[in-house]
């Protein structure tokens, strides 16, 4: 009997051990956060993982969490594979409180993609991924915040038309894509061409193999060709290694304009002087003087917090990430203002939540963003809320920013979107969500 009552003891109190520990689980919002801080990427995924793990730490220790949720989070190193980038997502899925996916790049966004629709897991794409998912009706899951590289590519040649005194000034123009081999790479190739079309610039595609550590055969290319502008669309060490072909093969930098994934710290800094002139789309601030900045230094860095070295914090890529975990954690509270405050919302309330994110100018300030970003605004069927970004320089010791924003074209960029959606619900035999499911 007394036997019977230890185990029956025991029994209790490994259940109510249990009990305590999905309590303790249930609340806490959980980010999972794949990155890359191996391999020939990792100069440029380093500093973007630790603005983002940056962040969070911070909202836990200057604000408690979101409304007294606790944030927490796990890396998973993908070394920018898009079956490692896999793996991670079924392994960090299951997790409770799962809030949303930043797959930190194309290649894994595009095998995601059908996965997150299946798991109704929220993908954030902030200037990457697919393009077409800018529509939410044929998209629900996929969230490309802040532009995509159709946006990116229609800016451009905004840019380079007011240089050349105007998009008509492009006829007869020589330009040329130099661009990483792959999904990444790829994407913006329909907007340039159809711009071309429009305005009647010859465009010239010059791939080069991952992760671009060599590149002679396609600078080759260009030095015979002799294009007035060349566009890079690269990653990693493949935008030093071009800015260093181009320097070697004679082509004017300033001639050249990056994505704002080519115009980062990392991509120029050892070039130095070599990459004097040279441009790149900025789709952020930078810098230590925002408020979110000072915050994070205060409550994270001189705490001994930080994720990574102190003065990197407020560089391009750092700032990125923490503009991307920011959008996270205010799509979780908007989440809970509709679904409970001070309670864990499941990954499909997240999804509500980014679908009606309203970041006015007032907003940031209070956030601390005054600078950093503009205003966005998203809805069920638009699902990258701004299209804003500017152009910025290197001097061959810093980032000098230009003062003209640019926002892309949607007279251009909507009607690509919405044939390129109805091709992929064709494709994969699926229909768009109706008025009736935006709601719920």
């Amino acid at each position: 009997m007394k036997l019977r009552s230890l185990v029956l003891a025991g029994l209790t109190a490994v259940a109510a051990l249990g009990s305590s520990t999905v309590l303790a689980q249930a609340k806490e919002q959980f980010f999972p956060l794949l990155s890359y801080r191996t391999g020939p990427y990792a100069p440029n995924g380093t500093p973007w993982a630790n603005g983002k793990q940056d962040y969070l730490k911070m909202i836990n220790a200057r604000d408690g969490g979101i409304n007294g949720i606790k944030l927490t989070w796990e890396e998973c190193e993908t070394g920018y594979a898009t079956d490692r980038g896999v793996e991670c997502y079924e392994r960090l899925k299951g997790r409770p409180g799962v809030t949303l996916f930043d797959p930190q790049a194309t290649g894994i966004t595009f095998a995601l993609t059908d996965k997150a629709l299946n798991d109704k897991i929220p993908l954030i794409t902030l200037g990457y991924g697919l393009s077409v998912a800018q529509d939410g009706m044929a998209f629900p899951w996929n969230f490309p915040l802040m532009g995509h590289y159709w946006t990116a590519a229609d800016i451009l040649v905004q840019h380079i038309g007011k240089k050349e005194g105007g998009l008509g000034k492009l006829k007869g123009k020589k330009i040329a894509l130099v661009y990483h081999d792959s999904p990444f790479g790829k994407e913006p190739i329909p907007l340039l061409q159809e711009r071309a079309r429009m305005h009647g610039f010859d465009l010239s595609l010059v791939p080069v193999t991952a992760p671009g550590v060599d590149q002679k055969a396609a600078w080759l290319q260009v030095r015979q060709q002799r294009p007035d502008y060349v566009m890079l669309w690269g990653w990693g060490v493949m935008n030093s290694t071009a800015l260093k072909e181009a320097q070697a093969t004679g082509y004017p930098r300033d001639k050249m304009y990056g994505v704002w994934w080519s115009g980062a710290e990392p991509d120029v800094k050892d070039v130095g002087d070599g990459a004097k002139g040279y441009n790149a789309l900025a789709l952020n601030g930078y810098g230590q003087q925002p408020k979110v900045i000072q915050d994070i230094l205060k409550h994270v860095h001189e705490k001994g917090q930080g994720t990574g070295p102190k003065d990197e914090v407020g560089s391009v890529l750092y700032t990125r990430g923490v503009i991307i975990q920011m959008l996270g954690v205010e799509a979780v509270r908007r989440a809970q203002e509709r679904f409970g405050k001070g309670k864990v919302v499941t990954a499909e309330q997240v999804r509500w939540g980014l679908e009606n994110l309203s970041l006015d100018q007032k907003r940031l300030d209070q956030l601390g963003f005054s600078g950093v970003m503009r205003p966005i605004s998203t809805s069920c069927t638009d699902h990258m809320g701004s299209s804003w970004a500017r152009v910025h320089t290197w001097d061959g010791s810093k980032w000098n920013m230009g003062a003209d924003w640019y926002q892309a074209d949607e007279q251009i960029i909507k009607p690509m979107v919405k044939t390129g959606a109805e091709k992929y619900l064709q494709e994969k035999k699926l229909t768009a969500r109706n008025a009736a499911q935006c709601q719920s």
